[in-house]
């Protein structure tokens, strides 16, 4: 089969052995990370008070789990990877356009992901006393960072590359071996938060309020952060097929996912809240980046351990969410060239040339061009593929087809990029408006851009269905060669 390796072919049933567990404690490694924390911070930083904070993760998440769940069903019942999949919907050919799209992505988180673990590590090095640098007038002009912080980016991201290089099966190692760490690790940081001493009464860390002098100001600043929130895991929603090929049933992909994810980033979410509340007590300001609060903890020990924990969670979260995706998507543009490690290593090029300590110069570019922006593209390709194996095909896929240059998947799916470009349209001029800092288009279109996701998603799906009226139909799928020795039973 030309349109297949060893990577983008079916998972057989003998290598389907990821349990429940095993995938809960995937999540776990992927949702304690530092721009979870980050993005708690910032919707406190937007006016919200704290539990408002966290019913917004808790909401964004039980709403992403939804697709993910759904699109996930695929990866189980088929053994098939994310491109393969998108192949039903946009064609052989077509289904670049999703992969490449979210492989961009995942490149860019990659890069962000890389420059926090280096932060970490610098700030290692700089506890040591191994560095005296100033990170102003010592900047490289062109990086507009300095040569030490650039190097320990690179360590780390060489760290990244070995492990890519180490196949998947690593990461289902590395990730169970991290969860129960890095839960323990938020823990000792809340515990640090509610036993220090310049904290005279618990209740203090719960006392701030909400900025918002209105309700109506308060839903104005709502949607954008949910559809933030929304945006973090939009990626995940459409690659989860990647880790869901390798899941023994339908309720272990289903049953992990709803305890690793939802729990998980609300509980950390709240401890971000609480600790950076801590800090305006402790230090006088609220400090929303983890790096920061851990170089003023004062005892080198201390900073050195809690640098470690900093790079475990971050390297599980990059390996996991960040490397699978775009390796699969990059070699599904060539399978007989690009390889699942050679797909590992442009995202690890590309990481690096998108300079993502530009991307982090604010939390309001984090969340509103960065995390929204994207969800406006990925969110309307979601709705394509949830309506096409759900709605068209009715879960039934012709395996073999998609696989074959010339069967019945071949070529490209115009009515799939149609649907993708009209479900984006609404969006992208609220993301000019975001991205350039100026009013180019009427602020109606602002509004419309904090719904990215929620408007994108439906739309999608919406157009697809009425293009693709009478051309697919369950019966064409039942007529193709389905191999049931590859499928899973929905349990």
């Amino acid at each position: 089969m030309s349109l297949s390796n060893a990577d983008l072919a079916p998972t057989p049933p003998d290598k389907r052995t990821w349990s429940m567990w095993n995938i809960a404690a995937l999540w776990v490694g992927m949702a304690v990370c530092i721009p979870t924390y980050m993005l708690a911070a910032g919707m406190i930083e937007a006016g919200m008070n704290w539990w408002q904070a966290v019913l917004t993760v808790m909401l964004g998440n039980l709403i992403v789990l939804v697709p993910m769940v759904l699109v996930g069903h695929a990866g189980t019942k088929f053994g098939i990877p994310f491109p393969v999949l998108a192949r039903a919907s946009f064609g052989t050919k077509g289904a670049n356009v999703p992969a490449v799209a979210r492989s961009l992505v995942a490149c860019g988180w990659f890069g962000i992901q890389c420059w926090i673990g280096g932060s970490a590590l610098y700030s290692i090095i700089v506890a040591l006393g191994w560095v005296t640098e100033n990170t102003t007038t010592d900047a490289i002009a062109m990086l507009g960072i300095t040569p030490w912080q650039f190097a320990c980016f690179l360590a780390f991201w060489a760290l990244h590359v070995f492990i890519v290089l180490r196949g998947i099966e690593t990461i289902k190692f590395f990730e169970t071996w991290a969860a129960p760490f890095l839960i323990a690790s938020g823990i000792a940081l809340l515990i640090w938060a509610l036993t220090n001493d310049k904290i005279d009464r618990i209740s203090q860390l719960f006392e701030s309020k909400s900025k918002f002098p209105t309700t109506g100001d308060f839903w104005k600043a709502f949607f954008p952060q949910l559809t933030a929130m929304v945006g973090f895991w939009a990626t995940l929603s459409l690659n989860i097929p990647d880790f869901t090929r390798y899941c023994k049933s339908q309720r272990a992909q289903a049953s992990g996912q709803l305890i690793g994810l939802p729990p998980t980033m609300t509980l950390f979410c709240f401890i971000s809240v609480i600790v950076t509340s801590a800090t305006v007590l402790i230090f006088g300001d609220a400090i929303w980046n983890p790096v920061d609060l851990v170089e003023k903890l004062g005892s080198t020990p201390v900073i050195i351990v809690s640098m470690i924990a900093l790079l475990i969670a971050t390297l599980s979260t990059n390996i996991a969410a960040n490397v699978v995706s775009p390796a699969n998507g990059f070699s599904n543009i060539a399978p007989n060239k690009i390889s699942y490690r050679t797909g590992g290593l442009i995202t690890c090029t590309i990481g690096v040339l998108m300079m993502p300590w530009k991307l982090l110069a604010s939390l309001g570019d984090y969340i509103f061009i960065w995390l929204i922006g994207y969800s406006a593209l990925l969110g309307p390709i979601a709705g394509i593929m949830l309506c096409d194996y759900f709605i068209m095909r009715r879960t039934r896929l012709d395996l073999k087809g998609l696989y074959d240059p010339k069967g019945p998947y071949a070529g490209v799916n115009w009515r799939a990029i149609i649907a993708l470009i009209f479900a984006v349209l609404p969006n992208l001029p609220g993301f000019i408006n975001a991205a350039s800092g100026e009013k180019h288009f009427a602020p109606i279109f602002d509004t419309l851009y904090g719904y990215a996701w929620f408007i994108g998603l439906p739309l999608g799906a919406i157009l697809y269905a009425l293009l693709m009226l009478g051309r697919a139909t369950p019966a064409d799928e039942a007529a193709g060669v389905f191999d049931e020795s590859l499928a899973v039973k929905d349990v």
